[in-house]
């Protein structure tokens, strides 16, 4: 039996470890439930990591929510025109988005004692508020992700140099077109001066029609000559007519012809000479020549004295003479959009500050001293610049008389004494009296002398019948140069009443009219127009563009001018109000802080 169970069990051992070793190779290679634990433990661990993620990118979208909306609060609440107080603004915004449990009173800071309307205003203003966490509690934390929102607004006008182009051409007396102007313009540099704080304000304002005018004794400044401009030859007649301009102590217009090239850039250059233009009119018939106190009407440009409000207002703050003067526009003559905009750029050039200086500390009526440092540099980015340019219409013609018309003796004389003139016919040497009506070898009033004048004859001829008419020597005999003629004769005068005496309608018209005045067109001055507004916004001036009632035409070059479509403005009627209130509103410079 022992043998018997030796043999089996040494049997069984080998039997038994060969069924260990397949058991234990099968075991080896098995994996069937091994990593179930592991998987289980990072399938959780990514489960947490993700939600935690998803928690934050939840916080972060409250957050900007929050941010957001709070943002808006704050900056409705800082608005200037907003007539309820910001705390209450504030709260409204916050409640509308169901978060007025978490309302804090904002920060306002004070307003100067006793201010009427604030220039600028600050509000602060905070919301603290938990998460509503969702994975983090996994975590057996209890805390929640602190969410918070701050802002800081402040809407206030700094320093602002404005130039309002205004037309007040001869369209404008239509359709109630200036009223509305005036009504718009008065309200806006009100706007602007309630909104800005003492000092940091400067308007000029700039009416401008066929020409622009500028103060005297400002344009005195600059080296502006009638004479400029004409050759050599005129060299002699231009420094006579200078000299008899000095003696009088005044010239008869302040308005300058620029040249092609001046509308490239906003500068005005104390040494470069312009050319003054002169003075003379093409749209009357009219002749003052008789009463001392009164010049040519509508003249081209207007001749100083006759009408303040065409004259520009330089450098001003005072809202009581601005709207003044804005009520005493009246509407006359052609528009021209480049002569408007080259001044009312160049009023913010610094290139004039040295001019307006001096202005201010010897014509304190002109331009006060306060303003003696305007315009401000480029370079000082705390100070905005402005131009408001608006118009009816488009360009059209600018008339100037031709160098043979603008210098020397006329050929024209004039006997004060006995209200009558006399013209001279170079070709054969003698002179024709106007209402006398008759020739002589000199002009009326040179002497004391009698002559006889026929008025009927005889068939076979002799003169049948007559009058003695008695000269007497005049003690205001003028020889009147061009630039004396036409500031109280206009060109259709000369030429419809005077030289159509005694030359022929064709003769007369030719000689003071076609030969006597050019003119520069639309398409000119639409390219001027177009480069003065390139040059502003290249210096970094804001150009603001109103087409009041405009045609086609004039609003293309509107819109070309404006520093975006969003700064032109295509209006009738009352919108004009609308118009300057809104760029009122935008000049204020509305910004958050933090």
């Amino acid at each position: 039996m022992n043998g018997r169970l030796k043999r089996f069990t040494a049997r069984a051992s080998r039997r038994l470890a060969v069924r260990s070793g397949r058991v234990l190779r099968s075991f080896k290679t098995a994996d069937d439930g091994v990593l179930a634990a592991p998987f289980i433990f990072l399938l959780m661990t990514m489960l947490v990591i993700n939600g935690l993620g998803m928690d934050l990118v939840r916080h972060e979208r409250d957050r900007a929510w929050l941010q957001n909306t709070l943002d808006r609060a704050v900056l409705a609440a800082t608005d200037l025109d907003q007539p309820r107080p910001p705390a209450e603004v504030v709260l409204d915004y916050l409640s509308k988005a169901g978060l007025e449990e978490y309302y804090q009173d904002p920060v306002v800071e004070a307003l100067p004692e006793g201010a009427v309307r604030p220039s600028s205003k600050k509000v602060t203003a905070d919301v603290n508020m938990g998460f509503n966490n969702l994975w983090l509690n996994f975590t057996g934390s209890d805390q929640q992700l602190p969410l918070t929102a701050h802002s800081v607004a402040i809407e206030s006008i700094g320093k602002v140099e404005i130039s309002l182009v205004l037309d007040v051409s001869g369209s404008m007396g239509n359709n109630n077109r200036l009223p509305n102007l005036k009504l718009a313009a008065k309200e806006f540099v009100e706007t602007m001066e309630k909104n800005t704080e003492d000092g940091n304000l400067s308007i000029s304002i700039v009416p401008y029609s066929t020409q622009v005018a500028m103060p005297q004794d400002f344009l005195d400044e600059f080296d502006v000559e009638i004479g400029h401009g004409l050759p050599d030859a005129y060299a002699s007649a231009a420094a006579e007519a200078k000299a008899r301009s000095d003696a009088r102590g005044w010239d008869y217009t302040n308005c300058v012809n620029f040249q092609a090239s001046d509308f490239n850039t906003t500068a005005l250059s104390s040494d470069q000479k312009y050319q003054r233009t002169m003075p003379f009119s093409v749209w009357t018939t009219t002749d003052f020549r008789t009463d001392d106190s009164r010049n040519v009407d509508r003249p081209t440009c207007t001749i100083h004295g006759d009408a303040p409000a065409r004259t520009a207002l330089l450098f001003e703050d005072n809202v009581t003479k601005m709207q003044d003067y804005i009520e005493a526009f009246t509407p006359g003559e052609n528009t021209s959009l480049d002569l408007g905009m080259k001044w009312g750029v160049a009023l913010l050039d610094p290139s004039i500050q040295p001019q307006v200086s001096a202005v201010s500390q010897t014509h304190a009526d002109v331009i006060a001293p306060r303003f003696k440092d305007r315009p401000v540099p480029y370079q000082e980015t705390e100070t905005m610049k402005v131009v408001v340019l608006m118009t009816d219409g488009q360009n059209t013609s600018q008339y100037v008389l031709k160098n043979d018309y603008r210098v020397g003796e006329s050929g024209i004389w004039f006997d004060h004494d006995a209200d009558v003139y006399s013209s001279h016919d170079e070709d054969n040497d003698r002179y024709y009296w106007h209402n006398v009506d008759i020739w002589s070898d000199h002009p009326h009033g040179q002497q004391n002398s009698s002559t006889f004048i026929c008025t009927s004859y005889y068939y076979g001829g002799g003169c049948y019948a007559g009058y003695t008419y008695n000269e007497v020597k005049s003690n205001d005999l003028e020889n009147l140069t061009y630039e004396d003629l036409f500031a109280e004769t206009s060109l259709r005068y000369m030429f419809s009443e005077l030289a159509d005496e005694w030359m022929s309608r064709n003769a007369a018209k030719q000689k003071w009219w076609h030969k006597a005045r050019a003119s520069h067109g639309t398409s000119t001055k639409d390219a001027r127009t177009r480069a003065i507004c390139e040059a502003a916004k290249d210096k970094g001036i804001v150009v603001f563009t109103i087409g009041f009632e405009a045609p086609s035409d004039g609003q293309a070059v509107l819109e070309d001018c404006a520093s975006s479509d969003a700064h032109y403005y295509d209006v009738e009627g009352l919108e004009i109000k609308d118009a300057f209130a809104n760029i009122a509103s935008t000049i204020r410079q509305l910004r958050l802080t933090e």
